[in-house]
């Protein structure tokens, strides 16, 4: 689905396509569909839809300014980072837009004892017949069918509230948004990309990997973990504090939950063995012995390591990546699903599954005999097919970490405004507990990716338009973009790397460059706003641009990007040519999938001295890292091309192809060394 910034949602004052009913107001519209939503049949008055309403937050206007509070390196404040309870109190919503949306639900005659406030105090939840749904609402419900995957979803077109209690309500669940099952390959197809992992490998049982082992001479052909070291000057790992295990994530967060994670390596459908690490430590890490392998925190029945032939590249090149890195430090494995959910379909709200087992407050609802998250999207426990995971839904099972690696994501126009706004929230309320959340920044370039509802991947009648991602654009969150060094260079050079860009078909089978770009939503945050200024004053980007975030000005004058939207990445680092053992094949990988764990792994080694001088993890970072770019190594050669241009270029400071550079360990350390 396409949601343009000029036609994203109507919201409450937007004109509609007919007159909203005597004493309610258009909340929210879809003004284009993609044609890959078919509208099928109207769903009978009598059919039981789970319903979800967002309730408006308290104090939430003031989110950014709680959250530079503890994570501005000039503030008294700086680290004291708040508890789980401390978020939930101040921003549960009001008890009066508790009872006012109640009132108005029971209004339909929903009965009171079947409408459940959420554990986190942000949801009202119940079901309802679509007959009484659609009078609460004034509108339609349809079952829509996703032509590419055959998945149905319920949805309308458009819904109204009542004036009095709009200002109460963030947005209704089914509602506008309308959302796919992501199939992966089956254990038989498992070089197929995942369509929204940022990563991509291609087998290389040519190259004898241990050339490459120690002899750094060699890192514009395959980037070994000693290139890694040699190129942000760590050292070998000593510490292991027990409240410091490191792991990445990799799924796109939904909106309709709060999220207390700290950090942890997620997995869905893809798996990892321990024979491709054990050759992997063989080859290239000899002083990790073999056998080492992750903590498995499996959730509703998922069970990992697999055999080496149903492996998977994704997870395998995650844990290749940190282990090395965090040695002797502990890494975990937050695996979800079992067997069915895993292999047959991921639906874009299965995370919260994961969330679940780190909260028992995100665990849902029973009504209407309807049980568990939200029975058209997320898996349902006890589940009843064969080798099913035979238990309720885990909650509460698992303790969260401090550092987040997520490296999946989507775009802006996939989804609705306010439900994008609704999860940034969810980050932000992260880095108040002090958890550095690092998202993968993408591989298209200034594009989405190729069929993105639009054959180039980019946005605007023309398809031209620079098209930013999801959630990479939240402020609350550090970006992580892609850098290469091109043969000829050496890891001994001062910056021997540019922004990645290898054209389709060198290697990988479509183009990859480093995301980047600016925000249809968010403008420039305080922190970001000196350096996104320095680099549009001083390094002007060859195209036309559009002013103002979230506004009619999309594309005006023939813009093609949106010059004051919160720009990306914020840092980068190596992700292309990463030597990779799979399925027992040496080979390379690439993608922001790749740099992203590295950056976070490091700032894990930071938190590891911080906890050992007897302070807090760093917990937000976009901050300390904004005021102290020389602590990180400038990037400033390559482009990120996409739609039809060369996208923008990494120059002397800030960009949005590398942002601020690749990360300088000892640098890093010594500003996070010196804060409270």
């Amino acid at each position: 689905m396409q949601f343009t910034i000029a036609a994203v949602l109507a919201l409450a004052g937007a004109a509609a396509a007919l007159p909203s009913p005597t004493g309610h107001t258009l909340h929210e519209k879809r003004e284009a569909s993609s044609p890959k939503w078919v509208k099928r049949d109207k769903l009978p008055s009598d059919a039981i839809i789970p319903m979800r309403v967002g309730l408006a937050q308290r104090n939430i206007e003031q989110g950014h300014d709680f959250l530079m509070d503890v994570a501005d390196p000039d503030s008294v404040n700086y680290s004291k980072h708040w508890t789980a309870k401390d978020v939930v109190e101040m921003f549960q919503a009001h008890p009066e837009t508790v009872d006012e949306v109640k009132d108005w639900i029971k209004s339909a005659g929903i009965l009171e004892n079947n409408i459940q406030l959420s554990r986190d105090k942000g949801w009202l939840e119940f079901s309802a017949t679509t007959h009484q749904a659609e009078k609460m609402l004034h509108t339609e419900f349809y079952d829509f069918e996703h032509t590419t995957t055959g998945h149905t979803a319920t949805a309308c077109d458009e819904y109204h509230l009542p004036k009095y209690i709009q200002g109460h309500i963030d947005y209704v669940e089914p509602g506008v948004t309308l959302l796919a099952p992501r199939k992966r390959g089956t254990p038989l197809e498992k070089r197929t990309e995942h369509p929204h992992r940022r990563v991509k490998t291609v087998e290389a049982p040519d190259l004898a990997p241990g050339k490459f082992v120690h002899d750094l001479t060699t890192c514009d052909v395959s980037i070994s973990p000693q290139c890694v070291q040699a190129l942000y000057k760590f050292p070998n790992g000593t510490k292991a504090d027990a409240s410091n295990a490191m792991g990445t994530l990799s799924w796109t967060l939904v909106a309709q939950h709060l999220l207390t994670l700290v950090q942890g390596i997620y997995e869905e459908g893809d798996f990892y063995d321990q024979a491709d690490l054990n050759k992997f430590y063989a080859n290239f890490t000899p002083y990790i012995p073999k056998g080492n392998h992750p903590v498995l925190h499996g959730i509703d029945g998922a069970k990992a390591p697999v055999s080496v032939k149903n492996a998977g590249g994704e997870s395998v090149l995650d844990f290749e990546l940190a282990i090395p890195i965090l040695y002797p430090q502990k890494t975990y494995l937050f695996q979800t699903d079992d067997s069915y959910y895993a292999n047959q379909q991921v639906y874009d709200a299965l995370f919260n599954t994961f969330l679940d087992a780190l909260d028992e407050s995100y665990c849902t609802y029973s009504a209407f005999n309807e049980t568990g998250d939200d029975p058209s999207i997320d898996p349902t426990y006890p589940d009843k097919h064969k080798n099913g995971f035979k238990n309720a839904t885990q909650c509460g099972v698992y303790k969260p970490t401090n550092v987040i690696s997520v490296s999946y994501g989507e775009q802006e126009g996939d989804l609705p405004v306010n439900y994008q706004k609704r999860q940034c929230n969810e980050w932000m309320k992260l880095g108040l507990q002090g958890v550095s959340v690092f998202f993968a920044s993408g591989d298209d370039g200034v594009a989405g990716p190729p069929g993105d509802e639009t054959p180039s991947g980019c946005l605007g009648k023309n398809h031209k338009k620079f098209s930013p991602a999801f959630p990479n654009t939240c402020p609350y969150i550090t970006n992580v973009g892609a850098t290469k060094v091109y043969p000829g260079h050496s890891v001994n050079e001062t910056q021997p790397e540019s922004a990645a860009y290898d054209p389709a078909g060198h290697p990988y089978q479509r183009a990859f460059a480093s995301g980047g770009g600016f925000s249809n939503i968010y403008p420039v945050p305080s922190y970001q706003q000196a350096a996104v200024s320095a680099f549009l004053s001083n390094h002007t980007p060859p195209y036309k641009s559009y002013p103002g975030p979230g506004n009619a000005s999309f594309g005006q004058d023939g813009g093609i990007y949106n010059r004051d939207g919160r720009a990306y990445p914020d840092v980068s680092a190596n992700g292309d040519n990463i030597a990779t053992y799979t399925n027992g094949v040496f080979g390379l990988s690439g993608g922001t999938s790749a740099s992203t764990p590295i950056f976070a792994s490091i700032i894990n080694r930071i938190n590891e001295e911080r906890i050992a001088a007897g302070k807090k993890p760093v917990g937000f970072v976009n901050p300390v890292l904004y005021k102290n770019p020389s602590a990180l190594n400038d990037v400033v050669n390559g482009t990120n091309p996409g739609c039809g241009t060369k996208g923008f270029s990494a120059v002397e400071g800030w960009d949005p192809a590398t942002g601020l550079g690749t990360p300088n360990y000892p640098k890093l350390l010594d500003v996070f060394m010196a804060l409270p």
